[in-house]
């Protein structure tokens, strides 16, 4: 019996686990490292953001050119390996705001860095809205 074609063009490639929510940025840079000839692995994490269709996150990244994509949900680890910490120790982001999402970001990491080990990938990428949709940071 034959691999699937999928499976035959990825044979020697480096892999890359891709942080990716489905959106504009992690799609584009999707497509940019394949076209870089990675083998991209995304990894989606719900933790808690609100209801998601990961079925057309799935469909998406598959479209895109992954290879497979990981969704995890981490919404228990979050609130009692993060949220609750931060609670405790009061923090606040420039005595005004209560940190939420820079306080998933250390969550979704160690998920995807655990992914990354799996799959046996050597890289891991995510998205940099906060800076602009035009860039890229491997780790």
């Amino acid at each position: 019996m034959s691999e699937p074609a999928s499976k035959k063009q990825n044979v020697g490639k480096e892999k890359v686990v891709l942080a990716y929510s489905g959106g504009l940025d992690t799609s584009v840079i999707l497509v940019w490292l394949v076209q870089k000839g990675f083998e991209v692995i995304c990894f989606c994490a719900n933790v808690g953001q609100g209801e998601e269709d990961y079925e057309a996150v799935k469909k998406k990244a598959l479209g895109c050119g992954a290879s497979k994509i990981h969704i995890e949900d981490l919404r228990s680890e979050f609130v009692t390996d993060f949220i609750f910490p931060a609670v405790k120790c009061n923090a606040i982001y420039e005595s005004r705001y209560l940190l939420g999402t820079s306080i998933a970001r250390p969550c979704i990491a160690k998920a995807q860095v655990k992914v990354a080990q799996m799959e046996g990938a050597k890289y891991l990428a995510h998205g940099a809205t906060g800076k602009g949709n035009d860039q890229v940071r491997f780790e």
